[in-house]
């Protein structure tokens, strides 16, 4: 039995060792990693036993760091002296109610063996745990008691160290470790926190020079070390310059055959007297100051060497218990070369993205998304400096023949061979990207010269040699200019695309420059038709929905189906970009049936839905002209019922009616017999006479736009607006108005007797379920 004064000698004797609430330490890790693999247990500890509770030193397999003694299996360890085992818990009436046995870590197993200091008393134990029962009898208990055995050596180190005198102050090792910390969390880079470190330990251990490294492996998996600190020992200019180069990139040292970094090869600490006259290495540069005594220290973390501090010249030079003293600050160097790799790693990674993001993977040129913001840049400068900018578009020609006769690889290398000469011929700032395939974008700051456009067309043009042969490339190039050309980027982009196909159309091999009138070129034209085939395969084309707000009711009378191209490569199309370019096309009739078809189907869903909107739809003048207009609409009508016809409005332009009146005019009446309504569109900007008011038997006029956007600052537009207004009243014509974009500008339509508006102020064009939860909100979800 333990006696009060034999406890308050064991107290004294543990304090004296200075372990408890230190760091870990790889001597004592080392020991408890060796017990928990040789007997595959879930835990072992070297735990200290003080006067309330037990703190673990070393531990593996558990997150707790201490528990209260008087729960403490290995009390009854220390108070035994001997082997202590408990095959299991629930079994033994001392331990089936522990907190330790019912809580975490749900001890059901446990052997430990006193550990004591050098005095003789036990201070601790070295002790084995497992959360199921293990049978005694199957356990060989002699690797514990010679791990134990090997802790109580460890543990006299401690002791003689503790007794011996020191060479580093405590407290100042720990305000350096903090400093260092600090540092590296506060600034950009690791330097400053390395540095502040090695100063610490050079004036700690009183050293006149040293440094401190980290363990890099080449590819080839030798090792070498990337100096992160260094004593300045500079002794000629050139050596100057280089301690320079340290402080901005670190040195490197990839000859490990001298002294100084021999621990990365041993991965031990290296102790000389004299590096001058120590054979165990290379000797120093010719000039180098002289170096006498030298310690080196590697890093380690877990098994892994990561670095080096290396120190030299102290006077009395080194000894052996100096590296133990600074453990904690080895860890620390330790730590923060490792939190530097993964700081490194994910900048790389960063930067590995922000390349895929915006760099071509084959020619490393921009890519169209960082070619656009680089294009954006170019043209705000250009405004700054009243500059110019040339858009230049190239693609190359037959480049598809190539490919095809030669295979994808050697077309790669054609490819990455024109990027490097169109850099070679530009300027460093000038932008050279890759769009993808064969098509490339220069933009080029203050030029406007055949002589470059020349140049780099000849940059593309010159001969590729390959394994089998010379390969000759041209290319067509489209240019236009800003701010001759004064549009925003996206437009220049499609002018100088168009410019490269005037190109290719003059021949090939050469460039032309952009005119406004290229925007109805044949060529345009001939690609929308070329494309548009694929588009009503694909149902490429999409109709967006408008409300249509009734002012006298205050609610959504219904909807204006407004048409989009979802492109495949050029993405939303807005009408005004493919419309104009397919009238009186073959595809003029096959899109008006897929809008009435779409339309009568979305009528069919507002009636499913239990909705009576209207449904609106444009017509192209060369459709409803057609003698297949009406069978179309008759086809896209089988089987409606009259109710449902009566909702949906063809909207036909007022120009229309100028091609053919009296057609118009049966067509318009056939319509009606149909049962569906006819609306006069934009109207205001064509002819406009009273006659064709009076003659055409339409139920609606819509009044164009441009007489509403400036509505309340011109009086000549509002008089118009209410002109039409009180004539359709008259003629009991249905007046809507399209272009509202405010409150005010509503409630001025309102006075004038307007019966029905739509624009911005109460919805864009949108999907039609959007444009169906919009009228259900409204009026209170709107504006």
């Amino acid at each position: 039995m333990t006696t009060a004064a034999q406890e308050q000698q064991r107290y004294s004797a543990l304090h004296r060792l200075n372990l408890l609430d230190t760091l870990p330490e790889e001597r004592f890790d080392r020991l408890t990693r060796i017990a928990k693999q040789s007997y595959g247990v879930r835990i072992a500890l070297f735990s200290l036993i003080d006067a309330k509770r037990q703190w673990f030193k070393s531990k593996q397999g558990t997150t707790l760091s201490e528990t209260p003694r008087a729960i403490s299996f290995c009390d009854h360890t220390i108070r035994e002296n001997r082997l202590f085992v408990v095959p299991d818990t629930w079994q033994d009436k001392r331990f089936r109610d522990n907190p330790l046995v019912v809580g975490e870590p749900y001890i059901r197993f446990y052997a430990g063996v006193p550990i004591r200091e050098p005095t003789g008393s036990r201070i601790g134990t070295l002790c084995l745990l497992d959360s199921h029962p293990r049978d005694p009898d199957t356990l060989a208990f002699d690797v514990l008691r010679n791990l134990g055995a090997l802790m109580e050596e460890e543990v006299s180190r401690v002791f003689h160290e503790t007794h011996a005198p020191q060479y580093i102050d405590t407290a100042e090792l720990n305000l350096a470790i903090q400093k260092a910390q600090n540092l590296f969390l506060t600034n950009d880079t690791e330097y400053p926190a390395f540095e502040a470190l090695l100063e610490e330990v050079l004036t700690m251990t009183d050293s006149q020079f040293g440094l401190i490294g980290e363990a890099r492996y080449d590819a080839d998996g030798a090792p070498y070390l990337k100096v992160e600190a260094i004593s300045n020992i500079a002794w000629n200019p050139e050596m100057a310059a280089l301690y320079q180069q340290v402080e901005r990139r670190g040195m490197v040292f990839d000859r490990l055959d001298s002294l100084l970094c021999r621990p990365l090869l041993d991965q031990q600490m290296v102790l000389s007297d004299s590096v001058m006259d120590d054979d165990r290495g290379a000797g120093l540069p010719d000039g180098h100051p002289r170096v006498g005594a030298y310690i080196g220290i590697p890093i380690h973390s877990g098994d892994q060497l990561i670095g080096l501090v290396g120190l030299a010249n102290r006077r009395g030079g080194y000894d052996p218990r100096l590296a133990m003293e600074l453990e904690p600050l080895l860890q620390t160097m330790g730590t923060l070369i490792e939190r530097k790799r993964l700081r490194e790693e994910r900048k790389r990674h960063e930067q590995a993205l922000e390349k895929a993001a915006n760099y071509d993977s084959l020619t490393g040129l921009p890519n169209r998304r960082l070619m656009h913001a680089l294009f954006e840049r170019e043209l705000c400068e250009a405004d700054e400096r009243r500059g110019v900018v040339s858009v230049c578009y190239l693609d190359l020609d037959h480049f598809k023949d190539i490919n095809d006769a030669h295979g994808h690889v050697v077309g790669d290398a054609v490819l990455k061979n024109i990027a490097q000469s169109l850099q070679n011929v530009l300027r460093e700032h000038d932008v050279i990207a890759r769009l993808g395939g064969d098509e490339f974008v220069a933009i080029l700051r203050d030029v406007e010269s055949p002589s470059v456009y020349q140049r780099m067309l000849e940059a593309v043009g010159r001969p590729v040699n390959y394994q089998q042969g010379v390969i000759r490339v041209s290319a067509s190039m489209g240019v236009t200019i800003y701010p001759d050309d004064c549009s925003d980027s996206d437009q220049l982009m499609r002018h100088a695309d168009q410019a490269m196909y005037a190109a290719k159309e003059f021949g090939k091999n050469c460039y032309k420059l952009f005119d406004l009138e290229m925007h109805h070129s044949r060529r345009e034209r001939v690609r929308v038709l070329e494309q548009m085939n694929l588009a009503l395969a694909r149902r490429e084309l999409v109709l967006f929905y408008q409300p249509k707000v009734n002012f006298r009711v205050g609610r959504v009378e219904g909807f204006e189906a407004l048409i989009r191209w979802r492109h495949s490569e050029r993405g939303l199309l807005m009408p005004d970009q493919f419309l104009p370019h397919v009238e009186y096309s073959e595809f003029d009739a096959a899109i008006g049936r897929y809008v009435l078809e779409t339309a009568v189907e979305t009528l069919r869903d507002f009636e499913r839905l239990g909705h009576d909107y209207t449904l609106s739809v444009n017509l192209s003048p060369s459709h409803f002209l057609n003698d297949t207009f009406i069978p179309d609409l008759g086809d896209a009508l089988k089987g409606c019922s009259l109710a449902l016809r009566r909702r949906l409005v063809l909207e036909i332009l007022e120009t229309t009616a100028l091609t053919d009146l009296d057609t118009i005019i049966r067509t318009i009446n056939t319509c009606r017999e149909m049962g569906v309504s006819v609306s006069l569109d934009d109207f205001g900007t064509g002819y406009s006479s009273l006659d064709y008011f009076r003659r055409l038997p339409v139920n609606e006029i819509k009044i164009d736009k441009s007489f509403v956007i400036d509505l309340l600052n011109d009086p000549d537009n509002e008089m118009i607006v209410d002109a039409i207004s009180s004539l359709s009243r008259s003629f009991r014509r249905h007046v809507v108005v399209e272009g509202v974009e405010s409150a005010e500008v509503a409630e001025r339509l309102i006075a004038m007797g307007c019966d029905v508006g739509q624009g911005f102020y109460f919805s864009r064009p949108v999907h039609l379920k959007e444009a169906l939860a919009w009228a259900a909100a409204y009026p209170d979800g709107q504006g």
